[in-house]
């Protein structure tokens, strides 16, 4: 395993959920984090007891990509380097086939396909600088399998998986590792109102385990996706 001391992290969509749950488990195991959220201000006192020296908070708006190489740019300032790149950040959508929305469909693709694109391309100089830069998106079973009717959500997770094997490729020879991770329903504000029991789904916390650890794993023992499931699925 590669050892966190000394190593940066970026976490996008950090201020809750998956990605505040992410930022915390990596913060605890000795990385220093750089978290991109809409409005900084309104975290600053939730992180008072960390060490500052470790913990770094900026603007990121995932529709607005002069947001993301702010964010990258003022990181790496902070730090002197990148060795990883969690996006997080997303959004849901009850969009489906029958009722199209274009506009609808521009804001799904924005925050969820074009915004990780984005920050990977901003990010790669530094993580293949690193040696051993890994990128962790989180994207979903959707992206994997078609389970309900929300065209718009599904679409754009399975993008993600694309947009994963991509930065695979691109980054490999340089050490960087991307890895997917794919989980059924999370306890999140995202799943209320699911038909899921809610206190049978998977935690942000577990998640965020997940996540440290193919952040942690050496590059020659890296794994491309991570399929997580709370229920009995054919997938797996």
């Amino acid at each position: 395993m590669l050892e966190p001391a000394g190593r940066v992290i970026l976490v996008s969509g950090a201020s809750r959920g998956i990605g505040r749950a992410i930022a915390e488990e990596l913060y605890r195991q000795g990385y220093a984090v750089s978290l991109g959220v809409r409005d900084p201000a309104k975290l600053a006192g939730e992180f008072a007891g960390w060490d500052q020296a470790r913990l770094h908070i900026a603007p990121f708006i995932a529709e607005d990509w002069a947001s993301h190489r702010s964010w990258i740019d003022a990181a790496a300032a902070r730090f002197g380097r990148i060795d990883g790149l969690v996006n997080n950040a997303g959004t849901h959508s009850k969009m489906t086939l029958r009722a199209p929305d274009e506009a609808e469909l521009d804001r799904v693709w924005a925050i969820n396909c074009k915004a990780p694109l984005n920050l990977i391309h901003c990010a790669m100089p530094h993580l293949e600088a690193s040696g051993a830069g890994r990128i962790v998106n989180i994207a979903s079973l959707s992206g994997k399998r078609v389970r309900n009717d929300m065209v718009a959500y599904n679409m754009s997770k399975f993008a993600l998986i694309a947009l994963n094997h991509a930065a695979r490729r691109i980054g490999w020879e340089k050490g960087v590792r991307a890895i997917a991770i794919c989980p059924s329903f999370v306890s999140t504000d995202m799943s209320i109102g699911a038909t899921f029991p809610f206190d049978e789904m998977t935690t942000p916390q577990e998640i965020a385990r997940l996540a440290a650890t193919a952040i942690g794993l050496p590059n020659n023992a890296v794994v491309a996706e991570m399929l997580v499931n709370c229920r009995l699925e054919d997938t797996l």
